[in-house]
């Protein structure tokens, strides 16, 4: 029975894959925390991987927190960029299989049209600067690894911008979302599913794919469905950027096209407000 190492299992992703993991009882499951997977700890880290000795790795565990990343840039480049360096070799040195996720902030937000695994990457925040390092070694170390960036991901689990919009909107009449920054939500579940898919499939395919659900919105409209789904009375009110500074920067345009990951695996990706529904249910 092969076993599946999945990190950061209390985040949103890894809770949504062991929701799933039941359904898939061939694999032997191993969902590791901070205390089974030390993403901020690299000696302990190593000595995990040996101990726990999977035969595929999802690591789902990363440093999230885009804002504070500004002021914590070493920690942050050690949970995304050091760690994954880690895991990719030891991935590669273990002959196990690898599924790194990665994120649509590795762009600067410029252009136009949707990206694709081959567009030009550019952080403008340090987040973004630590996911694209981790990104560049699990490829250098080990080439057989797949890397799925994604982006806006929300799910019932975990701290995310629908659980807050639900929040806001039974507290107050009137709540200012940011109409400037367009993109694509990303239902985690979405994506777990799409992830055992891969492992599930006859065939492995190294690289970069994206994946987020389909539809083009800003935040604002993000909200604005939200609001209609929740039957919610709050005033939504679209704003600039500018009118919410935070300290990290944020890309206005990451939508990401997922010709790719449809085209090399068959998949059908669902549109965001066919999935944004499941958690009204």
């Amino acid at each position: 029975m092969k076993k599946i190492l999945v990190t950061g299992a209390t985040g949103q992703l890894g809770s949504e894959l062991s929701v799933l993991a039941p359904s898939y009882c061939q694999y032997e499951w191993i969902f590791a925390d901070r205390t089974k997977a030390s993403l901020d700890n690299l000696e302990m880290l190593q000595s995990q991987l040996e101990e726990i000795c999977p035969d595929i790795i999802f690591n789902c565990g990363a440093y999230t927190a885009v804002d504070k990343a500004e002021s914590e840039r070493d920690l942050a480049f050690k949970v995304n960029h050091l760690a994954v360096e880690l895991i990719a070799k030891y991935a590669r040195e273990n002959n196990a299989k690898l599924i790194h996720v990665s994120t649509d902030y590795v762009f600067d937000g410029s252009s136009s049209v949707a990206l694709n695994e081959e567009a030009k990457t550019k952080p403008i925040n340090v987040y973004g600067e630590s996911k694209l390092a981790g990104e560049i070694a699990c490829l250098e170390e080990n080439p057989e690894s797949i890397i799925i960036r994604t982006s806006w991901v929300y799910s019932k689990f975990g701290n995310n911008f629908v659980k807050t919009m639900q929040r806001l909107m039974q507290e107050r009449d009137e709540i200012n979302v940011v109409n400037d920054q367009v993109g694509s939500p990303t239902y985690a579940a979405d994506l777990a599913q799409t992830m055992i898919h891969i492992i599930k499939s006859s065939k492995w395919i190294p690289g970069i794919y994206n994946y987020s659900n389909e539809g083009e919105i800003s935040w604002c409209e993000f909200a604005l469905s939200i609001k209609e789904l929740g039957n919610y009375n709050c005033k939504v009110v679209g704003i600039p950027s500018s009118s919410y500074p935070t300290p990290a920067k944020r890309p206005s345009f990451s939508l990401l096209s997922k010709d790719k990951i449809k085209s090399v695996y068959n998949l059908k990706v669902p549109n965001y407000k066919e999935s944004l529904k499941k958690i009204f249910v």
